[in-house]
C-alpha cells in the first residue's frame, strides 16, 4: 500500500522501538514543528483552558538538555508545559515510547496539570468514549504516515481520536501534509468532523519584501476536491498546516464535503 512519503526517510517513525532507541541513544530532546507561541492563537481560540485535553505523541521535549535536530526541533518550553503555564488545567500526555514517558514523568512530577501515560494512539481503549474536549497532534499522524501499513494505522488513530472527542470537541492537527494528502483521511464520514484549515510558516521564516500582508490567523478556503485554491501561493514552501477538526452532530455532518481517498495520497 502507498504511504505519504513526502517528508519520510528510511526510519520507521511509527515504531515504538525506534523512538525508545532514539531517546536512549541521544539522551536529548526534540519537539516537532512549531513553538507554542505560534500555535497559541489557534489553541486559545478553539480549546478553552478548562477543557480536558489529550496530547498525542508528547515525546521528550525537555528544554534544559542538548537539543538534537529532528525535522523542526526547537529550544524552549515543551507544548504541554507551556499550555499549563498559560492556564490549561488538565492535559493528558501519551506516547508510544516508555522511555519518553518515564523522562517526562520525572521532569514534570511537580506539575499537577500534566499527566503522562505510555499508550499507542492506534489503541486508546483505556479511555472511555467522549473523554476529551480537545486532542492536539503535533507530528504524530505524520509519524504514522511514515511507518508500515500507514493508511491502516492512520485510520485506527483517527477513529480513536473521534471516539474520544466529546460532541463539539476539537482535534487540532499540526502537520507538514497539505490538503491533498490529509483531507482524504480527515474527511471520512465515520469521524464526524467539520474541518477548518490554517497555514503558518516554519519557525524563523522571514517573508520576502513585497509579499502578502495577509494574517496567518485567517482560515484558508479549499476547493471541492480538498485542494488549495489554484491561485494560492505558499510564501514558505515548508509551511505547516493546521487542521482544526470539530466533532459535529448529524445535522452538521450532512452538509460536510467528503474527499475521496486515492492511492497516491495514502
Amino acid at each position: 500500500m502507498y504511504r505519504d512519503v513526502s517528508s519520510c526517510n528510511s526510519y520507521n517513525y511509527g515504531d515504538a522501538l525506534y523512538w525508545d532507541a532514539r531517546y536512549i541513544q541521544e539522551g536529548g530532546s526534540f519537539d516537532w514543528y512549531q513553538r507554542y507561541v505560534a500555535l497559541r492563537p489557534f489553541v486559545r481560540k478553539y480549546i478553552s483552558t478548562n477543557s480536558r485535553v489529550l496530547m498525542v505523541g508528547c515525546g521528550n521535549a525537555v528544554p534544559d538538555v542538548k537539543i538534537f535536530v529532528l525535522l523542526e526541533s526547537w529550544v524552549g518550553g515543551v507544548m504541554s508545559e507551556d499550555m499549563a503555564k498559560d492556564g490549561y488545567e488538565d492535559i493528558m500526555n501519551i506516547d508510544v515510547s516508555s522511555v519518553a514517558i518515564d523522562l517526562m514523568k520525572k521532569k514534570y512530577d511537580h506539575v499537577p496539570q500534566l499527566k503522562y501515560m505510555e499508550m499507542d494512539v492506534r489503541d486508546m481503549s483505556f479511555f472511555p468514549d467522549e473523554s476529551f474536549d480537545g486532542v492536539i497532534d503535533k507530528g504524530t499522524l505524520d509519524s504514522l504516515m511514515c511507518g508500515t501499513d500507514a493508511p491502516i494505522s492512520a485510520a485506527r488513530m483517527l477513529g480513536e481520536v473521534s471516539r474520544l472527542l466529546k460532541p463539539g470537541g476539537i482535534y487540532m492537527l499540526i502537520t507538514y501534509g497539505d490538503p491533498s494528502v490529509r483531507m482524504p483521511h480527515l474527511s471520512r464520514p465515520a469521524y464526524s468532523w467539520k474541518t477548518v484549515l490554517y497555514i503558518i510558516p516554519r519557525p524563523g521564516f522571514e517573508k520576502p519584501a513585497g509579499s502578502s500582508t495577509k494574517s496567518n490567523l485567517e482560515p484558508i478556503p479549499t476547493t471541492d476536491k480538498g485542494l488549495l485554491p489554484p491561485d494560492y501561493v505558499l510564501e514558505d514552501p515548508d509551511s505547516h498546516f493546521i487542521y482544526v477538526c470539530k466533532k459535529t452532530d448529524d445535522t452538521e455532518l450532512s452538509n460536510a464535503t467528503v474527499y475521496p481517498l486515492k492511492a497516491d495520497v495514502l
